[in-house]
């Protein structure tokens, strides 16, 4: 394939929308086309992948419009998406969704499909559909042959069914249509697997209708009434696309490979499931009245916890069934978007000693035992097998929040967060008169308090540093007061939260840090730490300035409300896409500072 590398790509990463089925994603571009879609789960290989390379497969309908007007919307309060074109001579528009799971009117014709539903609004638009899937992340061109009525696509271990309204031919193996609507008519087509029956107007009519009703029945059931409604219920709604219902874990993104830097070899595959995410997860889903979501997480959690041993302890992340996640490996025959190469899947992170990881389990661990159902006996053998781990190891040096890969380091982050996993298995305890060594544990949380305070500050200024006996800041040291290690007006950390402001932030961007982290080339603002940044200015009592980075913050979404992983210097969407963990931040930031506007509110302790 050619290397476009410097060439600017197709579509940018902010433009699109995501659509799924709580299996699997697709991503669809501003103009009608489907570009990334991995088959049949999400961490399956690609069958669409033009967004990494101009041959990567992608699904297309154009309309023949003279220079029209486009723009794409979420039909309200659901995971259903519209794009539009408006020209003088005539406008479109498309609807593009997956069959709600607890939604699927005709099971029997195979559940698991793409919904493709374009329809002309005023005027005669002439369009030209090419659906031309590239199995195995575009190393296998499928076979492409007239079948039933539909164009089958055959492969080594997959086939793909394509049914449309129109008459659809095949043209080298890809199926093509051309087709001419009037104002009021409509068409559609529906990808599935082998098993999937050609529909007609009605099934599909019936499949939108359905899943429309699906998503408003989930969305009603939020229970956040405040400022910021709209843009909170999206990034909810982006949330449960990115969980398997099957599993109840939560990818990180959609995506893999979409680079933290144009050019660079940042490019990591995020469709796994963080450990770190839990109480992230957890939280939001809550705070939000989403209790199924939060429970159904805990769950899978518990099972990795019940599966871990003394001398294998609980990994940083999992695919998304549990499993051991996949090892790293790059796919050279792909040219990156923008050129960004090597193409990677898998992450060799999974292998990393990351100590954070433990202190965001028992935090989900614990918030799972205040606001659902209590924790059994044997899982609380294994909560104690954990933190007897984090008492034996928290002082050793490991990877890190960001998962640095060049020699590890005493992270101020990972001590703090093993000071969690300590006070959160000594507050459950105590609640749950659960039987526990809880002197030692004390002993050992108060010594972490004793570590941090002694040796991870800034020898002239005082403010709290990224690694011991450093002087380097990092954006990851914001969880502190959100944990409630140090009080959000300890003067300490104020003086430390100016610090972050001076040094890593950039109008409303957020950078992680600014010191070498062992990988070529730079990367971009990390937006989760925007909202984290709110989120403390809020807790400080620094509501002004916290409404305004909010609202700087929700300003980097793209015009559908998602949130990439990182942002350039002007502003625009880099990494994977959306990101669970930045939209997991904007809720706890938007749940929290509209509490503290709130003239009611008064806390039992102060943050």
């Amino acid at each position: 394939m050619d290397d476009p590398r410097g060439v600017p790509p197709l579509r940018s990463i902010g433009d699109h929308g995501i659509i799924g089925d709580l299996e699997t994603a697709a991503l669809v571009a501003w103009d009608g086309t489907i570009d990334y879609l991995c088959w049949p789960s999400l961490d399956s290989p690609t069958v669409f992948a033009d967004l990494l390379d101009r041959d990567g497969g992608a699904f297309s309908i154009q309309p023949d419009l003279d220079d029209p007007e486009v723009m794409q919307l979420y039909v309200p309060d659901t995971n259903v998406l519209v794009t539009r074109w408006m020209a003088e001579e005539g406008s479109a528009e498309l609807i593009d969704l997956m069959p709600h799971p607890d939604a699927r009117v005709h099971p029997d014709r195979g559940a698991q499909c793409v919904i493709r539903q374009i329809r002309v609004t005023r005027g005669t638009v002439v369009f030209a559909a090419r659906c031309a899937p590239r199995f195995d992340y575009a190393r296998e061109v499928p076979r492409g042959l007239a079948d039933a009525g539909g164009v089958r696509f055959d492969g080594r271990d997959l086939t793909l069914r394509l049914f449309a309204s129109m008459p659809l031919a095949c043209d080298s193996g890809d199926a093509v249509g051309q087709f001419k609507l009037t104002a009021g008519e409509s068409a559609w087509f529906v990808l599935g697997g082998d098993t999937l029956v050609a529909p007609d107007d009605a099934q599909v009519a019936a499949e939108v209708a359905s899943t429309t009703a699906a998503w408003r029945r989930w969305a009603g059931k939020s229970s956040y009434k405040g400022r910021w409604r709209e843009q909170v219920l999206r990034s909810a709604l982006a949330l449960k696309l990115l969980t398997s219902a099957r599993h109840g874990s939560i990818a990180a993104a959609a995506t893999f490979s979409l680079p933290e830097a144009t050019g660079a070899g940042r490019n990591w595959d995020y469709r796994a499931t963080w450990i770190r995410d839990a109480s992230f997860t957890v939280y939001a889903f809550m705070r939000l009245g989403f209790l199924k979501e939060a429970e159904h997480f805990r769950h899978w959690a518990g099972q990795r916890v019940m599966a871990s041993t003394p001398d294998d302890p609980i990994r940083i992340m999992y695919a998304l069934d549990g499993s051991e996640a996949a090892d790293e490996q790059e796919l050279a025959h792909l040219a990156g978007y923008a050129g960004s190469r090597p193409v990677r899947i898998g992450n060799a992170a999974h292998a990393q000693s990351q100590l954070d990881i433990f202190g965001e389990l028992l935090d989900s661990v614990y918030l799972s035992n205040k606001y659902g159902a209590a924790i059994s006996h044997d899982g609380w053998q294994h909560i104690r097998g954990i933190v007897e781990y984090v008492t034996a190891h928290w002082q050793e040096p490991d990877a890190g929040i960001w998962e640095m890969r060049d020699k590890p380091r005493h992270f101020l982050h990972s001590r703090v967060m093993c000071w969690v996993a300590l006070d959160r298995a000594i507050r459950l305890a105590k609640k749950r008169s659960l039987p526990a060594p809880l002197v030692e544990w004390a002993e050992t949380r108060d010594a972490i308090v004793a570590d941090v305070w002694a040796n991870f500050r800034h020898p002239e200024h005082g403010y709290f540093v990224q690694s011991r006996g450093g002087t380097q800041l990092d954006a990851a040291l914001l969880m502190m007061p959100l944990v409630r290690f140090v009080s959000s007006t300890d003067p300490v950390w104020l003086t430390t939260l100016d610090a972050i402001g001076e040094h890593l932030r950039d109008d409303g961007l957020i950078y992680r840090y600014r010191n070498a982290d062992g990988l070529e080339g730079g990367e971009g603002a990390f937006t989760t730490c925007t909202f984290w940044y709110a989120e403390c200015l809020a807790r400080a009592g620094r509501t002004d300035e916290a409404q305004m980075i909010l609202a700087k913050g929700i300003a980097y979404a793209n015009p559908l409300g998602l949130f990439s992983e990182e942002l350039d210097r002007r502003g625009q969407p880099l990494g994977n896409f959306p990101q669970a963990l930045t939209h997991l931040a904007f809720i706890s930031a938007a749940y929290f500072t509209d509490r503290r506007l709130d003239p009611s509110y008064r806390p039992n302790w102060q943050p």
